[in-house]
């Protein structure tokens, strides 16, 4: 009796549970920031899963050779960080066990707005999201100052502010709540951010005027009172 002795090799591609399955997501809109305050930079891994083994880099895609912040090999890593980042950035070590690799930038400057890559890898699998920091500045309560009279007797006043980024909105109004036309409009930058100064004539005395400086939802006003008694 003859016996044919057949050798079955089973190959079996061993694939990793974290393949192309899992993303890497971040915020649809833009992150806005406050210059001088603390943000939070959102990115996860979906559906959720542990990230604690896994690299994690934030880097700068719109600016060259700036390293953010990288967690590898379970410790975060500070040789290439880039300069300005120094002691500004953390990772929530506890929040990695759920997939979440949102960073913390401490003490926002305006030089921190731009394109920021939040990359995640392990093994062969990697997926990366772009979060879009915008920075705001919120500037110095408007001065109001009066720059004299014209040949009719009009009264010219003066409003100014100045720190903000990016460059807001200055507006007068009467104490009716109505927008006034500036005569003249002056913008200026510089490194503490945008100075805007506008100028009117008022004629008509015994009234409120109110300068408004706005930016999004940040908004600071000053009123002067004009009157036609001595």
């Amino acid at each position: 009796m003859k016996f044919i002795c057949v050798t079955l090799l089973i190959i079996s591609g061993i694939t990793d549970s974290r393949s192309e399955q899992y993303d890497v997501v971040g915020p649809t809109d833009p992150v806005f920031a406050v210059a001088g305050e603390d943000v939070i930079l959102p990115c996860s891994v979906k559906p959720s899963t542990s990230v604690v083994d896994m690299k994690v880099e934030w880097f700068r895609s719109d600016l060259k050779d700036s390293q953010v912040h990288l967690y590898e090999d379970h410790v975060d890593k500070y040789t290439d960080q880039s300069q300005s980042y120094r002691g500004r950035t953390k990772l929530n070590h506890q929040e990695l066990q759920s997939g979440d690799a949102s960073l913390k930038l401490s003490s926002v400057r305006v030089s921190d707005e731009g394109l920021y890559k939040c990359f995640i890898q392990y093994k062969s699998w990697f997926d990366d999201a772009t979060v879009n920091v915008k920075v705001e500045a919120v500037g110095r309560p408007p001065v109001i100052t009066v720059d004299g009279f014209d040949h009719s007797g009009g009264l010219h006043l003066q409003c100014e502010s100045e720190g903000w980024y990016p460059k807001p909105d200055l507006e007068w109004l009467n104490s009716e709540g109505v927008s006034l036309s500036s005569e003249t409009t002056e913008t200026h930058r510089n490194t503490d951010g945008f100075r805007v100064k506008h100028t009117i004539t008022v004629h008509h005395r015994d009234d409120k005027i109110h300068c408004r400086v706005k930016l999004r939802h940040h908004v600071l006003e000053t009123q002067i009172i004009t009157t036609s008694k001595c």
